[in-house]
């Protein structure tokens, strides 16, 4: 037990808004066809629903799938579903995953980007029959998404971190 232990502050609901809002900017990138450009939405959602399901839950993540299906200009929906069902599981496995330190985290919130990915792509499949299978090279953003996971962790919890006041005397 070497590695310190912090005490959270409460997050404030401003920094989760103003977080949730940044992670949608980021969806904005003009990156054309990368092949593997993360979902900066769906890291923040899943995020706040593992560390803060009683805040961020499936409404958010609903009201941030239509946004993303209005940006994105995909069937109204596909988003929607997609973020709300990653929600729901996110929440489902939330007390598990914060045993564990970030890196051991990547691997249980893997399973979520992808199953998101395969949602959307099932939606597409279905409503458009002229759609074809991308290839697999599709799901790369799934795994980008998963190796920006613990810069995600360090980035949203470091306001929590700070001590109200700062005692040196004090272990904790």
């Amino acid at each position: 037990m070497n590695s310190p232990h912090y005490i959270l502050l409460p997050v404030s609901s401003l920094f989760i808004t103003v977080s949730l809002i940044c992670a949608f900017f980021l969806n904005f990138l003009p990156t054309g066809a990368w092949v593997g450009m993360p979902d900066f939405v769906a890291l923040a959602l899943v995020f706040w629903s593992i560390h803060q399901p009683r805040k961020v839950g499936i409404g958010v993540a609903f009201v941030m799938g239509l946004l993303m299906d209005v940006h994105s200009a995909v069937h109204l929906g596909e988003n929607a579903l997609a973020y709300t069902l990653l929600s729901y599981l996110a929440i489902t496995i939330h007390r598990r995953v914060l045993w564990f330190k970030p890196l051991a985290q990547s691997f249980y919130v893997l399973p979520l980007f992808m199953f998101v990915q395969a949602v959307q792509l099932i939606v597409r499949l279905i409503v458009a029959p002229a759609a074809q299978f991308p290839g697999w090279w599709y799901f790369v953003a799934s795994i980008v998404t998963t190796l920006l996971w613990p810069v995600a962790t360090w980035v949203l919890l470091a306001p929590q971190r700070r001590a109200v006041d700062k005692d040196n005397t004090r272990p904790i």
